[in-house]
């Protein structure tokens, strides 16, 4: 008796395990690890995922096993190697199984669904027929009812036909009318001859199917060849030409073409990194380099040389980008040197757009895969290398469940297809760093920037002095001294703030009372284009008061500055000037990103005005000054990585200027100058900055010295939260070793948010073998994810984010 494993679409502690179901007979062969099914759970029907078969001689035992449903795919959705590695992170994110497995899969495989089989090929075969009817596609529900399913495997495994998904809310699939010809050509003369005189417009269209044997779109014969829909219709009334409805892949990209690039001559350093990148991926070695090379030095190139010498040895390639720069010009050179090979995976593609690239990667239709965090999953089985580009970014680190880090699925990876993985950046984060340091990554670097030119030249503007001498301004005078002699260069200019709304908060004048979120510890935001206060983390919104609400003045005042109030500003100051404002507000519609940088890259605006998606990924040749507005915005958050973020980031920013052959500038306003991360970052001296921190990290045993873990306590009644923070942290202080430090309980820097208090324990540890265990014991005590009496608990391994 065939018995098959199932992990069930249930995430609760009690259902994190898999369950046994008998396998039909008639589905032994299809029924295989890796595949998704309905099986009855209690009294419902729900989705599983198979990732173990096994034969059992217990006949006893096995008769008292429920039936697997049906199966929901022909073909595996997880590899064998993608089932290990949702086990392995299962364990060490403690997220449940089946959450780990769904991260792997695009949207529109979670969603609710409706199943079609699709014929690839022209002519459906006579054992099929009662199947698609003369159509080239069918229900799965009539596919059961004739009990076809072991038939159809088998014409799935030769891609005779496929299993397609649509997602029942919208209509996902996209589909293109097609026009064939069902007269042969000696039929057609025929039937020429036989047309009244009058149907000239019937006989030219016949006339244009002698020369055309393949089906055609029905909308190229309209628009480009000017036939109507009424000629087209009349010979398919007599049967003489046939419309088939054929799905087509969605491609973000279709209406553009990507200018093809050749390799580029490397430089020595450049050749000197690839060198034993491409040792390792000769012999199928796995080891972690990191890449530390300055902006503008030529790591994507050392990227797409490598990729192609993967491509050579017919084996694929994942490459990471941070979601903010995934901009069209890093998907242009990808696809510029590799063409149809590349799927791109990221947030702006639409549900479909993002199954369909996914589809590709699954069906081994391209062999590289460039897309932010999640594209680390792409289902591929024979792996060369992986990238991760800007490997110190915070956004490859997801924040719920499984809270996994990209950078150690990619180790995963790659130890198990024995293949080279390359973490890249210019301001590699500390922990990478020390690794390299220490032998256990291997360091590359890239000192001098392409064709040898200079770094732009850094100012630091000290805003204290600005408003000692009355400049109340948000733009110093040596910035508006440049932006001016910019604009008449007719030259481009960046500026760069890491705020967006109009202004950061509203407070009266009199009594100094601040508008608050009421359901949030914390003031809200106001944007002018609305007219409205916003807060911008559980979206509450409302009014701008006319009076105080406190003490009913009207002297009620906007404190600091977002975009919005920066690009009326520059209005005033540069009347003649074009600004494009990018920030999350004017970059929320599908392409508006790309629209947006594409003017800029056109020369349609003078001055480019935004926030952290500015910040990398641009490489524009008229961009020669760089403005950063307010360089002190991180430094001052309750977070230990706060310098690294704040040096990380005006690094970045910095480097867009003067990239090409013009020199670049840079002017840094900041109210702390004396801190090093901005001093330091102006001379882009990332080793002096990594000696200074890694100081203050030892001092505070902080990462890299120390591991951390989070623990995140959050319950509608503050005197609950903190009993149960307590508890927790007594729990761990009893079971932890006296090596381990254990922070709080205390209240979180947020300590409300959406009418929930929030509590957390903070642990420090060097080695603790059994720390997962017990984390694991509080988790399961409090079910991750769901809420035990109204109480969430969660945990973070490694967090990013301490607020």
């Amino acid at each position: 008796m065939n018995i098959a494993k199932v992990i069930v679409d249930v995430p609760a502690a009690q259902t994190d395990h898999t369950f046994s179901y008998r396998i039909p007979e008639d589905w032994t062969e299809l029924i295989v690890p890796g595949i998704r099914v309905v099986v009855p759970f209690g009294p419902r029907k729900i989705q599983g995922i198979v990732v173990e078969t096994v034969t059992d001689e217990n006949e006893s035992l096995s008769a008292k096993l429920k039936d697997i449903e049906e199966p929901l795919d022909l073909t595996p959705v997880f590899t064998p190697e993608l089932l290990q590695l949702a086990a392995w992170l299962s364990e060490e994110t403690l997220c449940f199984q089946v959450a780990a497995l769904q991260a792997m899969l695009p949207a529109a495989m979670k969603a609710k669904y409706q199943k079609k089989i699709v014929y690839n090929r022209d002519v459906v075969p006579h054992e099929l027929q009662e199947l698609f009817k003369n159509r080239k596609e069918a229900s799965w529900e009539r596919a059961l009812e004739l009990d076809m399913v072991p038939l159809l495997q088998k014409k799935a495994k030769t891609n005779e036909l496929d299993i397609v998904y649509e997602v029942k809310e919208k209509n996902k699939k996209k589909k293109v009318k097609m026009i064939r010809c069902k007269a042969s050509q000696d039929q057609l003369e025929e039937l020429i001859g036989a047309l009244p005189p009058q149907a000239s417009k019937q006989k030219e269209l016949l006339q244009f199917f002698i020369k055309k044997t393949e089906s055609i779109p029905f909308q190229d014969l309209n628009k480009t060849y000017g036939f109507s829909s009424s000629t087209v219709r009349s010979l398919i009334e007599k049967e003489i030409l046939e419309e088939q409805s054929v799905e087509v892949y969605r491609d973000p990209y279709e209406h553009k073409t990507f200018k093809r690039t050749e390799p580029l001559p490397l430089t020595n350093e450049q050749q000197a990194a690839i060198a034993p990148i491409l040792s390792a991926v000769e012999e199928n070695r796995f080891e972690s380099f990191l890449l530390y090379g300055v902006t503008g030095s030529g790591k994507t190139e050392v990227y797409l040389q490598t990729i192609q010498e993967v491509l050579k040895l017919g084996k694929e390639a994942i490459v990471l980008v941070p979601e903010i720069s995934l901009t069209p010009q890093i998907v242009a050179r990808f696809k510029g040197r590799f063409g149809e090979q590349v799927a791109v995976l990221h947030s702006g593609l639409s549900i479909g757009e993002k199954y369909d690239e996914w589809r590709k990667i699954h069906r081994k239709e391209v062999k590289v895969a460039v897309g932010a965090r999640s594209a680390i999953f792409a289902p591929f089985d024979n792996l060369g290398v992986i990238i991760i580009d800007e490997e110190h970014e915070s956004s490859y680190k997801q924040e719920e469940n499984p809270r996994y880090h990209a950078r150690d699925v990619a180790k995963k990876r790659g130890e198990y297809h024995h293949c080279p993985i390359i973490l890249g950046s210019a301001t590699p984060s500390l922990e990478s760093f020390a690794r390299a340091q220490k032998g256990v990554y291997t360091l590359l670097q890239l000192t001098k920037r392409m064709n040898n030119r200079d770094l732009p030249s850094v100012e630091i503007v000290d805003m204290r002095n600005e408003l000692r001498d009355g400049n109340r301004s948000m733009f110093s005078k040596k910035l508006v001294e440049l932006l001016q002699d910019r604009l008449e260069k007719r030259e481009q200019t960046v500026l760069f703030l890491n705020k967006r709304g109009y202004s950061s908060f509203v407070m009266c004048r009199d009594c100094g009372y601040v508008i608050q979120c009421p359901h949030c510890d914390l003031s809200m935001t106001y944007h002018r284009a609305s007219s409205e206060m916003k807060c911008h983390y559980c979206g509450y919104h409302s009014h701008v008061p006319a009076v105080c609400p406190e003490c009913s003045s009207k002297h009620i005042r906007y404190f600091g500055s977002g975009t919005q109030k920066i690009e009326e500003e520059l209005g005033r100051l540069f009347p003649e000037a074009k600004v494009i404002r990018m920030d999350v507000d004017t970059t929320g519609r599908k392409g508006a990103h790309e629209k947006l940088l594409s003017a800029f890259e056109r020369g349609e605006a003078d001055i480019l005005l935004g926030t952290q998606m500015i910040a990398k990924g641009l490489d524009f040749p008229n961009i020669t000054l760089v403005g950063v507005l307010s360089a002190d915005t991180m430094l001052h958050l309750p977070d230990f990585r706060a310098s690294e973020k704040t040096f990380q980031l005006l690094t970045q920013v910095s480097g867009r200027a003067g990239r090409h052959d013009k020199p670049g500038e840079v002017i840094i306003q900041t109210y702390t100058p004396e801190h090093y991360s901005i001093l330091l970052s102006g001379k882009q001296d990332y080793p002096e900055f990594y000696q200074r921190e890694m100081v203050a990290r030892k001092q505070f045993q902080y990462p890299p010295f120390y591991y951390l873990a989070l623990i995140h306590i959050s319950h509608e009644d503050v005197l609950k939260t903190a009993k149960i923070a307590e508890n927790i942290a007594h729990y761990l202080q009893k079971h932890l070793s006296s090596s381990t430090i254990i922070l709080g309980p205390v209240a979180s820097p947020i300590a409300r948010i959406n009418n929930r208090y929030r509590y957390q324990c903070l642990i420090k540890y060097k080695r603790e073998p059994e720390l997962m265990h017990h984390l694991k014991t509080i988790v399961q005590q409090f079910q991750d994810g769901t809420r035990k009496n109204g109480v969430y608990v969660s945990v973070d391994v490694q967090p990013y984010v301490l607020m």
